[in-house]
């Protein structure tokens, strides 16, 4: 299995602490925001994990190297300017994928969950299913949440009770089939589309999720999770 992590942003809302430092490097109980993520795939049973990246990208495959010390393989997709989610997995396809019917894990370098890779390994797409997209709560900062999760699985565009997409799903290739390499392109208008068919499905992440895009979230999970060393210890 096949997956990649979105690390190419700016992280302009991390300023003044990605100034030097990429943002999935930021640190978290002493270890690498992306660091987690590496583990959590691994767990999964992921073997090739590709690392998209544009600032201070050298930084990145510095840190982690070619992923022998997690026993996978981990390849990159250096970006001049970054390219938007789709774009950025559009580029990376080739890596990713050896057929359009082929499926993989994409996930933010800068989200934080407790999430197990073992949780996730039941998740799968349906053979007329191009996306599976893990959905939470809505976070205060971002109260009308992005879609909606029917009582079959399915995720809509529309509707009231509405959930935020966390930055972690499960795509297949084909959803990316039209867009150039090379070129910037966002991710929510390629689901919008297949949602409409039905295409799309999702499952509501249950347990801690977190985006950590500003000083203060950093900061604040920095706590919980030393709260949580101090309750084990305790």
């Amino acid at each position: 299995m096949r997956a990649m992590i979105l690390a190419a942003g700016l992280g302009t809302r991390m300023r003044p602490l990605t100034l030097k430092t990429p943002k999935p490097l930021l640190t978290v109980a002493g270890r690498a925001l992306i660091d987690y993520q590496v583990e959590r795939l691994v767990e999964l049973g992921v073997d090739r994990i590709v690392v998209n990246h544009a600032w201070l990208g050298e930084q990145i495959e510095s840190h982690l190297g070619d992923g022998s010390r997690w026993g996978c393989e981990i390849l990159y997709s250096a970006e001049e300017s970054a390219l938007e989610t789709a774009g950025g997995i559009r580029r990376a396809l080739p890596l990713l994928a050896d057929r359009l019917d082929d499926c993989f894990w994409v996930v933010n370098g800068d989200v934080f969950t407790d999430l197990t890779g073992s949780q996730m390994r039941g998740i799968g797409l349906s053979d007329n299913e191009q996306a599976h997209l893990l959905l939470v709560e809505n976070p205060s900062w971002h109260p009308r949440g992005d879609f909606v999760l029917d009582p079959d699985g399915k995720v809509k565009a529309q509707g009231d009770r509405r959930l935020t997409f966390s930055g972690m799903s499960l795509l297949r290739a084909s959803l990316f089939e039209a867009l150039v390499p090379g070129n910037s392109a966002p991710l929510a208008p390629l689901l919008r589309t297949a949602i409409e068919p039905g295409r799309v499905a999702g499952t509501r992440l249950q347990g801690f999720w977190d985006d950590i895009g500003t000083p203060q979230r950093l900061a604040a999970l920095e706590s919980r999770m030393k709260g949580d060393e101090l309750n084990v210890k305790g």
